[in-house]
């Protein structure tokens, strides 16, 4: 079977620092969306005292069980800020409450002076440009399930066994540890008919959310979360079980594939917001950016220090809420670029590199280390060659760190369930320490390969069989 590259289709490549302030001359037919960095966000200190109007039960308990606080940061931004933005003839697209942000779009480009001289907005930047933004590819009419076409095998895991091996993760599932009661959401361009594949007739949906297309279904278009989801939740016995097959999962689409502008990192950041409001454990994200279609609009490798990107903030954030989140490392290995793409450089999120089924790095995996001399990735999987099913319900074999970041993301959400009193980060650690170069990690690989087994029973404090 042919092995397809997919660097294009992992959409890692591609963020920037947006325009500031400036005016554009209206073009007929096009609108403009601005971010908007606000001085506060309306709110007092009491704001918190009412958790239960701004955050789900399963969130509440998610931060009690990890001893996580909840602060201003968790409250949205007020009402009166958003009329008063509003006011001024613009439409809010997203916010952000954890950067006290705002995204609004407008047909007139001199809008922006107007956001500017409101009292409460701090600056102002261009993030995207252009027509039609909300125009959504519809559902087809054929609703018939999709089966594959390829043998079964007698190997319960079927052709992704290889995948799960190669973290020692099978005698995890083996020992009941297969994401039972862990919440799992994927963040990516989209879902086309995982609602019809066979593998995923057995999928626990938590719900959808379309942040690009408000509204709209997000298995309509892009089967590059199909195939993500696959190595997370496939479980179709002699073809491919994937590595959390019991896990629930929220699927969110924050990619738009049309384009690659800055408002990606404001969808990006929504996307995980909604997740964490509404519980979630773990993140699994196959996006990263570092230049977009806009002139002069690129980071530079200096940015990579955890702490400058918008997305790479609001990865960081999500980390300190208690959850797990898992990025790809990029697929610019032999691209110019050559380094980790954002939000990959955050300090506590899990960034997962790829590796060939002689464990030999792949070409394309993108490097650390960070800026400030950090290691990334933290660890690497399989990532080429790697089985997953695709929008016609057939398996075949890919390539991207895309998919070695599922696999590493499903079996931390299996290692988690069976070590509940650990926090992300301890889970990190943990994952890291017992990786196969712990002791000696560099800038391709982390920390090496993960043994998940081995965390296991390494936390359980006995003996390694």
């Amino acid at each position: 079977m042919k092995i397809r590259s997919c660097r294009k289709c992992i959409r890692l490549g591609c963020v920037a620092l947006c325009l500031s302030g400036g005016v554009w001359p209206s073009v007929a037919g096009e609108s403009y969306c601005f971010r908007l960095y606000l001085k506060d966000k309306g709110v007092s200190e009491t704001a918190t005292a009412s958790p239960e109007t701004f955050l789900s039960a399963e969130a509440i308990e998610r931060r009690t069980k990890r001893n996580v606080d909840i602060t201003l940061s968790d409250v949205p931004i007020s009402s009166s800020h958003i009329e008063t933005i509003a006011a001024t003839g613009v439409r809010v697209v997203t916010q952000s409450k954890w950067m006290a942000s705002v995204v609004v779009e407008s047909e007139d480009s001199l809008s922006v002076e107007r956001l500017k001289a409101l009292p409460i907005v701090d600056s102002v930047l261009c993030v995207w440009q252009g027509e039609d933004r909300l125009r959504a590819t519809e559902c087809g009419e054929d609703t018939s399930p999709l089966t594959p076409d390829c043998d079964r095998s007698t190997e319960p895991y079927g052709y992704s066994a290889a995948q799960l091996n190669m973290l020692n993760g099978i005698p995890l599932h083996d020992a009941g540890r297969k994401g039972q009661g862990m919440r799992i959401a994927v963040i990516d361009a989209g879902f086309l008919h995982v609602d019809r594949i066979a593998a995923f007739a057995s999928l626990r949906l938590l719900g959808t959310h379309n942040v690009v297309f408000p509204g709209h279904n997000v298995f309509c278009e892009d089967d590059h979360g199909t195939k993500v989801l696959s190595c997370l939740a496939a479980h179709l016995p002699g073809v491919m079980i994937g590595t959390a097959p019991e896990a629930s999962y929220l699927l969110i689409k924050s990619e738009d594939t049309r384009t690659e502008f800055p408002i990606e990192e404001d969808y990006w950041a929504a996307a995980i917001e909604y997740a964490d409001s509404v519980g979630v454990d773990v993140v699994s994200s196959s996006l990263g950016y570092y230049r977009f279609d806009m002139a002069d609009t690129i980071y530079l490798p200096s940015d990579l220090d955890g702490r400058t990107a918008l997305i790479t903030r609001v990865a960081q954030t999500a980390a300190d809420k208690g959850m797990l989140v898992v990025c790809s490392a990029g697929n610019e290995g032999q691209h110019e670029w050559e380094k980790i793409t954002f939000p990959a450089d955050a300090p506590d999120v899990l960034t997962v590199g790829a590796i060939a089924v002689n464990e030999q790095l792949s070409f394309f995996s993108s490097k650390g280390f960070t800026a400030d001399y950090r290691v990334k990735p933290d660890v690497v999987a399989l990532g080429s060659g790697v089985c997953v099913i695709d929008a016609d319900g057939n398996m075949h074999y890919t390539n991207g760190t895309s998919f070695s970041t599922p696999i590493v993301a499903g079996l931390s959400a299996c290692l988690w369930q069976a070590l509940p009193w650990l926090d992300s980060k301890e889970l990190i650690a943990l994952i890291r320490r017992t990786a196969s170069q712990a002791e000696q990690p560099d800038a391709e690989r982390g920390y090496g390969i993960p043994d998940m087994y081995k965390a296991y029973i390494h936390e359980l404090n006995e003996p390694v069989q």
